[in-house]
């Protein structure tokens, strides 16, 4: 699945750590989800959205 995660947790400034922790994930998780060998589950992408003060398809698209 596309997604803008590294571009928006770069416009912040933070590491794939920092991300990590504000969603309780592990830095691999943002890793993988970043390079597109992960899909979140339901609830991750909202909380991805949430922390980002986004609409989930303003951040994830299938195309």
């Amino acid at each position: 699945m596309k997604n803008l995660l590294r571009e928006l947790r770069a416009q912040r400034g933070w590491s794939q750590t920092e991300l990590g922790e504000r969603l309780k994930v592990s830095r691999q998780t943002i890793n993988a989800i970043e390079n597109e060998r992960y899909d979140p589950s339901l609830p991750l992408a909202f909380e991805i959205a949430r922390v980002f003060e986004m609409p989930i398809e303003a951040i994830f698209s299938a195309a």
